[in-house]
Order: C-alpha cells, then structure tokens, then sequence
C-alpha cells in the first residue's frame, strides 16, 4: 500500500491572467558542498526569474533542511527576498530533502509554501504540481518512511536537537539514503501511472507537472479517453539547470547554463 492519493489538505488553487509568464524549477538539492549549483540558481534568481510573473519550485530546492534556525542559506534566502520584493511570486514546495522548511523561511523570503499537491489554473488550464515522490507508490519502504519523518511528533522531536546534533543526523540519513537508493531497481523509483492517473482524477486535472525522480520527459497519454500530460523536472547541477516554462498558453524547456 502506497500513500493516499487524496491530499490531507484540498488542492489549493492559483488563479494567473493570461499572456504572462510561469516558471517551474525543481530538485536544485542546493547544499555548501556544492558551491557552484547554489552560484547558478542565485544568479537564476537575480536575473531569469526577474522576468516572470511566478516561479514554483516543486520540491527539494534544499538537499538538507534541518530546521528554519539554520543560517546555511542565508545568501539563499535574500535572493528570494528580493526576488519577491520585485513583484515576481514565488511558491516553494516541500520535497523528501527539505521538508522541514517552515513559516520563518518563508517570512524571510516572501515565498508561499505550497502544499503537495497544489492546483493551479494558467490561461484558463487546471494545472496540478506535486514534488513527485507521493507517485512512487511501488516503493513501500519509502512511503512508509515518509509518513514516519511527516508526522508532526516527530519532526518536533527532532527539532528539539541542538543545530550540530541536527548536522550530523541530516548527513548520516543523506548517505544511507544513496546507498539504498543505489540498491533499488529503477522501475521502483518512477512514479506509478494508475497513482498518477488517480491523483489528475481527483484534481480534474489534465496535466501534472512534477519532480523528484530525476528523469526529465513529457509524457502524453490517455486518461478517461482525453489527452493528458506528465511533465517531469529537471535536476539542476553545478554547469547547467532548466527550467520548464509557460507563455502564452505554451510550454518549453529552457536551459540554464553558468555564467563563463
């Protein structure tokens, strides 16, 4: 069994006029060890993102959130301060390596965190964001362990733990996670399609844009005799990221390289 795919929480909705320009970004997994991918994304922030009217990050924009106390992302968190400030919105969803971000994060930032899943309406077009990993329901291991580390007592708990205390838990789970993510077969990993079929269901919904699994794809296929699509993120890495981009009731994938 497999988490429910009804949201514990109903989609929220995220009306936008039409001929402006949306941006979806996800799995950046920015963390100090990786210098050059956090240089790349804040300079997304200053320049590229500048020109839309909302971006949504679905998920994992952080590799490791181990509480709002945390100064690791300070420079982060300014960008997407001004970013704000600037007129462009900005949603950010919790993924399975950030999902303790919380209300001081986005005071700081003037970010809406979204829940997963959210719905959202571009030029008249029920649009549903996830993070992704709610869809790979034939992983049962995971699933039972997100609803472990998503229970409120527990996130408290461990909360409650000294900053460095938090450090060293957050790497020992970084690393275990790899190693049982290496031993796993891929089919397990992608999303399940009857789950994704469920969930575009319940949203009335034709189009699911998400992250997670690292396998960038537009996938097109039938659901209840009409066309729908699957819309799978990128991950970012230190030279080059993308960003999925709607414009004028269009979508492309542009790339984001660095700056030489």
């Amino acid at each position: 069994m497999g988490e429910p795919v009804v949201a514990a929480r109903p989609a929220a909705r995220h009306p936008s006029p039409p001929g402006v320009e949306t941006l979806f970004v996800s799995d950046l997994h920015l963390s100090p060890e990786e210098p050059a991918t956090t240089a790349l994304f804040r300079h997304f922030l200053t320049d590229r993102a500048r020109r839309a009217q909302a971006l949504y990050v679905l998920g994992d924009l952080f590799d490791a959130w181990i509480g709002d106390d945390d100064d690791c992302y300070a420079d982060v968190e300014q960008d997407l301060a001004a970013l704000t400030a600037s007129g462009t919105r900005c949603g950010v969803m919790r993924g399975n390596r950030d999902f303790l971000l919380g209300r001081r994060f986005a005071r700081r930032t003037g970010c809406e965190l979204l829940a997963d899943p959210t719905l959202i309406r571009l030029d008249g077009e029920a649009v549903l964001l996830m993070h992704g990993d709610l869809l790979c329901t034939d992983d049962i291991p995971y699933q039972r362990f997100r609803r472990r580390m998503r229970n409120p007592l527990a996130q408290w708990l461990f909360l409650l733990q000294p900053l460095p205390k938090r450090r060293r838990i957050a790497a020992d789970y970084r690393q275990k996670s790899g190693a049982a993510t290496a031993a796993k077969m891929a089919e397990i990993m992608d999303v399940n399609q009857q789950t994704v079929a469920r969930y575009l269901r319940q949203a009335s919904s034709a189009r699911l844009i998400h992250g997670h699994t690292h396998r960038p794809a537009d996938h097109r296929f039938q659901l209840d005799g009409a066309h729908a699509t699957r819309q799978v993120l990128a991950q970012w890495h230190p030279d080059h990221g993308e960003v999925l981009v709607h414009r004028n009731s269009e979508w492309l994938r542009e790339p984001i390289a660095a700056r030489s």
